[in-house]
C-alpha cells in the first residue's frame, strides 16, 4: 500500500511525516503517527490536495481538503467552504442566517437533500425539518478551526447512509493551534467580525477555546439584514489508551432579517429595485448547541453526541396569491434534540495469503422533535396554525466493508449496509398522527487497478438512500384543503455506478476524472409556495467530472474543477415534463494561488461559474448563467498578517438562485402570474482582515 504524506507545521518550521496506511483507511491516517511524534507536533496542518490517496481511496471522486487550502481561499459565507468539494455550488436565496442552497451532480440539493454532512461524527442534516428534508445549516462552524474536510461522492461507501446519494463531506475540528490567534475583519455593508482562539495544557492534554462574533447589514436597499451571529467552541483533546480522545462543546446563536427571492416583474415594473424586497418582515432566529465525545485509534472509533437545535423562520414567496388581505407570509418552526453515536472496528486479516481490511460498525440516532410547525403569519405575528407536529424518529444502521489487496496492483472492496428507521408522529390533525417503520439493505462493490506508481483506475457500483419526511409517511389528510392524501415511502433508494481515474505526482499535480450515473426511486424537490420539500418522481442523472490541482516552486498553485451533468425524470406523468427542476448542467471552478510557507505576500484569484438551470419540468424556462470572481491579497509577518478580500470583483449582476412559479403582487388578478423569481448575487464588497498570533 502506498504511504500518505502529511504536511505539518511545528512552530514555524515545516516538516513531513510519512504515514504507512496499510490496513487503515485514510480517515485514520493521522492516528497512525506515533503518539510521541503527536506530542511534539503543536499543529498538524494537512495539505489535502497534495495527499497521495492512490492505493487507499476507493473511487476517483474522493479527496481531502486541508486547513491550508481553506485558509488561502476568500469565503463570503461560512457555507461556501463546501465549495471545496469539486463540482459543488453554494448559493443563498434568503437571509444570511439560514442554511445555504447547495448544487452538486445535477441536484438542486435545496438545503441539504441527498448530500450528507458530518462534523466530528455528528450529523448536520436534519430529518423531518420544518424548512426542508435534510436541512444543513453550517453557520455554527468556525472556518479557522477546521482541520480538514473529507469528501466522497456517490453511494459506494458502507459507513455513509442517509442523504448521501450525491455525496458526503466530513469535517474534522482541530485539536490544537501553533499559537493563540486574534483576527479582526471589517468591510462594506457594515460587515464586522471578531475571531479569537487560545489553547492551554490541561491534565496532560490540550484545551482549545474559540469564539466568533459577526454582524452584517447587507447591501439591500430597503432592509437592514441586522445579522448578529455568535459561535463558541471548547475542545479538550488528549492521547489516551493508545488513541486520540476529544470532548467538544459547540454553541451557535443567530438572528437576522432576510432579503428573499423576488419576482422579475416587480423589478421590471420598478416596484422595487433588484436589491429590494416585497416583504420587509421576513427573517428569523436560529441556535445550535452540542456536546460530542470521540475516541479513535487505527483499530477502533467510538463517538457520541447530543445536539439541541432551534429555528424560527419567516418567509413569503408568493406575496398575495393565497391571502389577498393578510399576505402569504408564513413561519416555519423546528425545535429538537438529536442524540446518537457510532462504534466502528477496523480489523486487518488475510484471506488465502492476501491482506484484507474489514470495517464493521453500528450507528444509532434519535431525533426528539418537540415541535415542527407551519404557521400563517403577518408581520411575524401568528394568525393561525397550518400544521404542528411532534415527532420521535429513531434509526439504527449496521454496516460492514472489506477491502482486499488481490494483487500488487489490484484492490477490491465489497460493502453492505442495513438501515432501519422508525417514526412516531403526533399531529394536531388526528388522522395525520401515526407511526411507521421501514428497513433497507444496500450493497456496494468496486475495484481499482494501479497502472503505475502515479496512475490508478476505479470501477464502482452501489446502492444508497434518502429518508422522506416522517409527516409524509403518516399523512392522511391535506391540512389545508382536508382532501385525502396517499402517504409516501419512508425510505427511497438510489443506485449508482462510476468509472474513474486518478493521476498523482508528489511534486507537481493531483488529477482525477469520473464518469458516473445515478438513479433515484423518488426525487426530493423544493416547493416554492410552501418553502418545503416533497417526494416526487423517479429520476436519473449522468455526468462527467474533472478536477486538477497543480503546484510548483515558491508556493504557487493552480486548480481547475469542471462538471457536466444530464438530469431527467424517468417516470412519465401526463401533466409534468421530463426535466428535473433546478438541475444545473455545468459547473466550473478555477483559481490561482500564491501562498509561501513563511512570511511575505500571498494571494488568490478565483472564478466560480454555473450554467443556466432548468426552471420547469418541460424545459420551457431556463435561468441565467452565473459567473463570479473573488480575489484575496495580503502580507504575512512572523506574528501578524494583513489581508484584503474582494468579493464579486467585477460587480456582476447575475443571480444567486432562480425559480419559476406563480405569485401575486398587490393589485394583480387573483390567479397571480407565473414568473421568474430570483435572488441577486451580492454586489462587489471589500473586507479588510488583521490577524495576530501570540
Amino acid at each position: 500500500m502506498k504511504s500518505l504524506v502529511v504536511g505539518a507545521v511545528v512552530g514555524t518550521a515545516a516538516v513531513c511525516v510519512d504515514v504507512r496506511a496499510a490496513g487503515v483507511d485514510s480517515a485514520f491516517a493521522t492516528t497512525a503517527i506515533n503518539q510521541g511524534e503527536l506530542a511534539q507536533v503543536e499543529t498538524l496542518i494537512v495539505y489535502g490536495y497534495q495527499l497521495n490517496l492512490l492505493g487507499t481511496s476507493i473511487s476517483a471522486a474522493e479527496g481531502i481538503v486541508g486547513s491550508r487550502e481553506i485558509e488561502n481561499r476568500p469565503v463570503l459565507r461560512t457555507g461556501e467552504i463546501l465549495e471545496f468539494v469539486p463540482g459543488m455550488v453554494v448559493t443563498q436565496h434568503s437571509g444570511s442566517g439560514k442554511a445555504n442552497q447547495y448544487f452538486l451532480r445535477g441536484f438542486n440539493l435545496d438545503h441539504g437533500t441527498d448530500f450528507s454532512t458530518i462534523i466530528d461524527g455528528m450529523p448536520v442534516n436534519m430529518r423531518s425539518h420544518g424548512h426542508g428534508q435534510g436541512y444543513t445549516d453550517l453557520n455554527f462552524i468556525i472556518p479557522e478551526l477546521i482541520e480538514d474536510i473529507r469528501y466522497r461522492k456517490g453511494p459506494y461507501y458502507a459507513e455513509v447512509g442517509d442523504f448521501s446519494g450525491a455525496g458526503a463531506a466530513e469535517f474534522s475540528v482541530k485539536n490544537s493551534l501553533a499559537a493563540s490567534q486574534l483576527a479582526l475583519t471589517g468591510g462594506e455593508f457594515d460587515y464586522r467580525r471578531v475571531y479569537a482562539a487560545h489553547q492551554t495544557e490541561v491534565i496532560s492534554g490540550q484545551l482549545l477555546l474559540g469564539v466568533e462574533a459577526q454582524t452584517y447589514d447587507g447591501p439591500w436597499t430597503d432592509i437592514n439584514e441586522a445579522v448578529e451571529k455568535t459561535n463558541v467552541l471548547v475542545r479538550y483533546s488528549a492521547a489516551i489508551a493508545e488513541g486520540k480522545f476529544s470532548l467538544t462543546l459547540m454553541g451557535y446563536d443567530n438572528q437576522w432579517n432576510a432579503a428573499d427571492q423576488i419576482p422579475a416583474r416587480a423589478v421590471e415594473q420598478q416596484i422595487i429595485d433588484r436589491l429590494g424586497s416585497l416583504d420587509k418582515d421576513v427573517g428569523g432566529d436560529s441556535s445550535r448547541y452540542s456536546v460530542s465525545a470521540q475516541w479513535q485509534s487505527p483499530e477502533w472509533k467510538i463517538n457520541a453526541y447530543l445536539i439541541d437545535s432551534q429555528l424560527n423562520l419567516f418567509s413569503n414567496f408568493t406575496y398575495f396569491l393565497d391571502d389577498p388581505i393578510n399576505g402569504d407570509q408564513f413561519e416555519q418552526v423546528d425545535n429538537r434534540q438529536v442524540m446518537g453515536g457510532e462504534l466502528k472496528r477496523n480489523l486487518a486479516t488475510t484471506i488465502a495469503g492476501k491482506p484484507v481490511t474489514h470495517t464493521f460498525g453500528v450507528q444509532v440516532r434519535h431525533d426528539a422533535i418537540d415541535e415542527v410547525g407551519l404557521y400563517k403569519t403577518r408581520a411575524r405575528e401568528r394568525i393561525k396554525a397550518t400544521r404542528t407536529d411532534a415527532i420521535d424518529e429513531t434509526s439504527i444502521a449496521l454496516f460492514a466493508q472489506s477491502d482486499l489487496q488481490l494483487t500488487e496492483k489490484i484492490r477490491g472492496h465489497v460493502g453492505v449496509r442495513h438501515d432501519y428507521l422508525d417514526v412516531d408522529v403526533h399531529s394536531d390533525l388526528a388522522p395525520n398522527s401515526g407511526d411507521a417503520g421501514e428497513g433497507m439493505t444496500n450493497l456496494k462493490a468496486g475495484f481499482s487497478y494501479q497502472l503505475t506508481d502515479s496512475v490508478e483506475t476505479y470501477v464502482n457500483i452501489g446502492q444508497g438512500f434518502h429518508s422522506n419526511d416522517a409527516r409524509g409517511a403518516t399523512i392522511a389528510l391535506d391540512p389545508t384543503s382536508g382532501e385525502a392524501i396517499d402517504p409516501v415511502d419512508l425510505l427511497s433508494r438510489s443506485e449508482g455506478a462510476e468509472v474513474g481515474l486518478k493521476l498523482f505526482d508528489r511534486d507537481s499535480y493531483n488529477i482525477s476524472a469520473s464518469l458516473w450515473h445515478l438513479q433515484l426511486d423518488s426525487e426530493l424537490l423544493f416547493v416554492g409556495d410552501a418553502g418545503n420539500t416533497e417526494a416526487s418522481r423517479a429520476s436519473a442523472r449522468s455526468g462527467i467530472e474533472l478536477a486538477g490541482y497543480f503546484w510548483f516552486a515558491d508556493g504557487w498553485s493552480v486548480d481547475t474543477e469542471l462538471a457536466w451533468t444530464r438530469s431527467r425524470f424517468t417516470e412519465a406523468q401526463s401533466e409534468e415534463g421530463k426535466y428535473v427542476d433546478g438541475s444545473v448542467p455545468f459547473v466550473a471552478s478555477a483559481g490561482i494561488t500564491y501562498a509561501p510557507a513563511q512570511t511575505g505576500f500571498h494571494g488568490s484569484l478565483r472564478l466560480r461559474h454555473f450554467g443556466a438551470r432548468q426552471l420547469d419540468s418541460f424545459g420551457l424556462h431556463k435561468g441565467e448563467k452565473t459567473s463570479l470572481f473573488n480575489i484575496g491579497v495580503g502580507y504575512r509577518w512572523q506574528q501578524s498578517s494583513l489581508a484584503l478580500d474582494i468579493f464579486n470583483l467585477f460587480d456582476s449582476r447575475d443571480h444567486d438562485i432562480e425559480y419559476f412559479y406563480p405569485s401575486r403582487l398587490a393589485g394583480e388578478p387573483e390567479s397571480g402570474e407565473e414568473d421568474l423569481h430570483f435572488h441577486p448575487v451580492e454586489p462587489r464588497s471589500l473586507r479588510l482582515r488583521f490577524e495576530y498570533s501570540f
